[in-house]
């Protein structure tokens, strides 16, 4: 938008705080390189388009704003003569894509001093070069620290979750090792158990009646009913006392794995009433064996499952083998950095999640999403050890306003008002020396903000503290995310 041109005044332009400063000559050549411009309430430029000038205001009213989703959420606003916007990186020339960071608008007649980028960009290196200098060595060079150090970070975290995961496998490898050693021992006595029976004089009818109560006994393992320990107890007590009035030996010791496997007293009647009551004992010891061995089995089974689940979900977390773009259930992330993350949460951190799964799926950079829900859950636990090592994480999503929440609520001591408009600076942190970068919200500020166009704000008090992350629901035009597969 353009304003109103009016005559420049070099000792107006000079009054300023940013040129108050310079020369004579030097306001001069401003007032020939730039122009004064009167605007009337409205917008002066918008987000994204190309940064074609430098605005410095003389009078008025300014509001500066980001766009988040379908929302303008301002970022700041004033009236104090002197304040600029705009093309302000103009001096790096091309080496940086020149476009506006927020949008400006005035809300009252407002005048400026506007340089176009160009002729910024040829003042400052005409007159200023060593400072020109100065700062292109500070951008690049806070560039590549926070690179650096956000690389480092990442590692760090790679490092913590890598311990976290190889703990969790290690849990169900040495269980699928324990079941398969003892279900190895199990077949042989079974075997043996086999071929006591088939030395009896036993006719081939008894044995295919016990081979039939064999197979619906191990069809009867896999329906088993989950009972209380209350349940439980009375069911072992009842078998223990029908094993023991039809004098099989060590009924106590074979009671509780019936039970697990689901049989009851009705079941052995019908196993007695199947064979003869000489082959009963041999029967009930051939059936234990089967059961035990249903059970490994069973066990073997939930434990490469439990495998076969976390390697998925370290998968799913490090977002191998999949766009970086994409249309993402949010919950899915969440669930596999939470279980990335249960090693370091540990078992005095109650998990809470409350999801609205009717939320839909949104366009994401679901590897980075990753890294915020990681940095968010990773202060909340410290946060919460902080305060004594127990108490809740609260991971919640809702729609909010045409947009996604995902929120961190703990119960730790809360953020001090003092220092909650400074956590998200770069290298922030209230961590001891060598426990932090301070670059966790900072990177996840950055990768919320400014790479998904959202908001991360913080509210917090004393055992409730929460991060809440909105995320805009639909793309920006100018980015296609892929669809997952």
């Amino acid at each position: 938008m353009s304003g109103r041109l009016l005559p420049c005044s070099a000792q107006e332009i000079g009054s300023l705080f940013l040129f108050e400063k310079l020369s004579p000559e030097q306001l001069g050549q401003l007032c020939s390189k730039g122009r004064v411009e009167a605007f009337d309430p409205g917008p002066v430029y918008t987000e994204g388009d190309p940064a074609t000038c430098f605005y410095v205001m003389i009078e008025g009213a300014v509001v500066l704003s980001r766009r988040v989703g379908d929302d303008d959420v301002e970022v700041s606003r004033t009236s104090q003569p002197g304040v600029y916007a705009g093309a302000v990186q103009a001096y790096l020339g091309d080496r940086v894509r020149q476009v506006y960071a927020n949008s400006m608008r005035v809300t009252e007649p407002s005048r400026f001093f506007v340089l176009p980028a160009e002729q910024f960009a040829d003042f400052m290196a005409a007159e200023f070069p060593m400072a020109v200098h100065l700062l292109e060595g500070l951008f690049w060079g806070s560039k590549n620290t926070q690179r650096a150090v956000g690389q480092r970070e990442r590692l760090l975290a790679l490092g913590s979750l890598s311990a976290g995961l190889t703990h969790e496998l290690n849990n169900p490898a040495a269980a699928a090792v324990r079941a398969t050693a003892t279900l190895r021992e199990r077949v042989a006595k079974m075997r043996h158990k086999l071929a006591v029976i088939s030395q009896g004089n036993y006719s081939a009818e008894v044995m295919a009646n016990l081979i039939d109560i064999q197979e619906r006994t191990a069809e009867r393992v896999a329906k088993a009913p989950a009972l209380s320990p209350l349940e439980a107890s009375d069911r072992e007590d009842a078998l223990s006392d029908w094993l023991d009035d039809h004098d099989i030996q060590e009924g106590w010791r074979i009671a509780p794995t019936f039970v697990q496997a689901g049989l009851d007293v009705d079941w052995l009647d019908q196993v007695a009433a199947a064979v003869d009551e000489d082959l009963l004992p041999n029967a009930v010891g051939w059936l234990n064996y089967t059961v035990e061995t249903e059970l490994l089995m069973d066990e073997i089974t939930d434990s490469t499952a439990r495998i076969s689940h976390l390697v998925d979900a370290a998968k799913q977390y490090s977002q191998l083998d999949r766009a970086p773009y994409q249309v993402v259930d949010v919950h899915e992330l969440l669930d596999s950095t939470l279980l990335m993350l249960s090693g370091k949460i540990g078992e005095r951190i109650k998990v809470v999640k409350d999801y609205d799964r009717t939320l839909p799926k949104i366009p994401a950079y679901p590897a980075e999403l990753n890294q915020v829900w990681t940095n968010l859950i990773d202060n909340a636990v410290a946060a919460i050890n902080g305060a004594g090592g127990e108490g809740a994480l609260t991971v919640r999503t809702a729609l909010e306003h045409d947009q996604l929440l995902v929120e961190f609520r703990d119960t730790g001591p809360g953020v001090p008002p003092e220092i909650r408009d400074r956590i998200f600076d770069p290298f922030f942190t209230t961590k001891p020396v060598g426990e932090g970068t301070g670059l966790g919200l900072d990177i996840s500020w950055r990768i919320v903000v400014n790479k998904h166009h959202g908001t991360l704000q913080v509210e917090s008090e004393p055992g409730d503290t929460r991060f809440q992350v909105l995320l805009p629901l639909t793309a920006t035009a100018d980015e296609t995310p892929e669809e997952p597969a």
